[in-house]
């Protein structure tokens, strides 16, 4: 492997750690690369930089950050945690079922799990401490939850891994309610479990009656109807997952029509903060975008594929030794960064070893998301407890069953490939 490319790689490492702004990191190991390489023009790096944020799946993102935040100033929120509550508010952990809950069905509206994360902290955990949850559990249970965000269509991870990959979005799509159910069956397993040993039950009693589930089902029903609209539209062929993106927005502007609860101030800041999203998303997909074809230059995924093949020429082995290293890499680098270098090194291993692309595409998520609530860089683990002010020592230390878990989840989604493509198999 050249000199240059290990310097770079051993810069941008260097970078992360002294907490440089990702894209930034990740365009200073490029130009780092470049300088070094005085034969290569220069001009190539910036056209690299310009050719990566210019991926028409791409015009997705922006699409699907902005319908989010719409919904957010639509009302749609208070619609769901009451139909939620509804459903699950009596039984024992009752609000910690709730936030799994919201966080699910949640997660199928906005795509972006730092967004999910900061209003059920907001909202949830608060009512969670005066239903004598300890602030801690409540903190880590929000920041696992949203985890699910990615997994659960539009998640922006699909769209960003379907571009690199040349994998198809719709497919991704479908492939992430699997795993994102389990999530949300097991988590809800686990704050079952835990309020039982430690005694979390509500003195506050709420109303479960069929007449109230009715009553908040109607006014949840047109929210969640957005996720069936997306996969229907796209598998019938009515729009492609990029259009989907505008059809989401024009309907986060119908229900705030519809609801009366978004006003032209709500139009205009959401604007501002879909810009400000998705500027720092494509930032960094441009930056990583310069690495990766330094990387593919200097043959670095060849490198690899040969030295998988000569020593480890095994799926199941493979598949382990993926997780093992993603699982490291994400608790240091930005998950969306993180998949634009490694995943064109990785994918072609997996075809290789014979591996289900939409499966393999969903253990790559499925790790990244793990990164998110990991020290010492989760950027779940600081939005979360930055709001609910909860120090993070208490933090990782309540976090242990559920990073536990987690593993369980990750192994059983690697090893039953089923859990990911039963239902793209069924549908395509």
């Amino acid at each position: 492997m050249d000199f240059s490319i290990a310097l770079s790689s051993v810069l941008l490492l260097v970078f992360l750690f002294l907490k440089v702004p990702v894209f930034i990191s990740i365009l200073g190991a490029a130009a780092t690369y470049f300088a070094l390489h005085t034969e290569i023009n220069s001009v190539i790096l910036a056209q690299r930089v310009l050719a990566g944020s210019q991926s028409i799946p791409l015009l997705a993102i922006p699409f699907f950050v902005c319908a989010g935040v719409f919904m957010n100033y639509t009302g749609v929120t208070k619609r769901i945690v009451d139909f939620c509550e509804a459903v699950v508010g009596n039984i024992i952990g009752g609000i910690g079922h709730v936030t799994v809950l919201v966080a699910t069905l949640m997660g199928g509206l906005s795509g972006s799990n730092l967004a999910d994360a900061a209003m059920e902290a907001k909202m949830l955990v608060p009512e969670m401490e005066k239903r004598g949850f300890s602030k801690a559990f409540g903190s880590v249970l929000v920041a696992t939850s949203a985890i699910i965000t990615p997994l659960i269509p539009p998640g922006i991870a699909m769209i960003i891994y379907g571009s690199i990959a040349n994998v198809s979005i719709g497919k991704l799509f479908v492939a992430g309610i699997g795993p994102g159910v389990i999530l949300c069956v097991t988590l809800m397993i686990l704050v079952a479990l835990v309020s039982y040993k430690r005694g979390y039950r509500s003195t506050i009693k709420v109303d479960t009656s069929a007449a109230r589930v009715w009553k908040t089902f109607r006014g949840a029903f047109l929210p969640l109807c957005l996720p069936v609209i997306i996969i229907g539209g796209i598998r019938i062929g009515a729009f492609t997952p990029t259009e989907a993106g505008s059809v989401a927005i024009v309907y986060s502007l119908f229900l705030g029509f519809i609801y009366r609860e978004m006003t032209l101030k709500d139009v205009i800041r959401g604007m501002k903060e879909t810009v400000l999203t998705s500027s720092a998303i494509m930032l960094i997909i441009a930056a990583a975008s310069a690495f990766a074809w330094a990387l593919t230059k200097e043959k670095v995924p060849q490198y690899f594929t040969g030295l998988f093949i000569e020593h480890l020429n095994n799926p199941v082995i493979f598949l382990l030794c993926v997780n093992m290293f993603l699982l490291i890499i994400g608790m240091f680098i930005e998950g969306n960064a993180a998949m634009i270098i490694l995943v064109p090194l990785l994918a072609p291993l997996a075809k290789h070893f014979g591996i289900d692309e939409i499966h393999f595409a969903m253990v790559v998520i499925f790790n990244f998301a793990l990164g998110a609530i990991s020290p010492p860089m989760g950027t779940l683990m600081f939005v979360t407890c930055s709001i609910t002010k909860c120090p993070m020592g208490r933090f990782i230390k309540e976090a242990i069953p559920f990073y536990i878990l987690l593993l369980a989840c990750l192994l059983l989604l690697t090893f039953v490939p089923s859990f990911s493509t039963a239902l793209v198999n069924l549908i395509y």
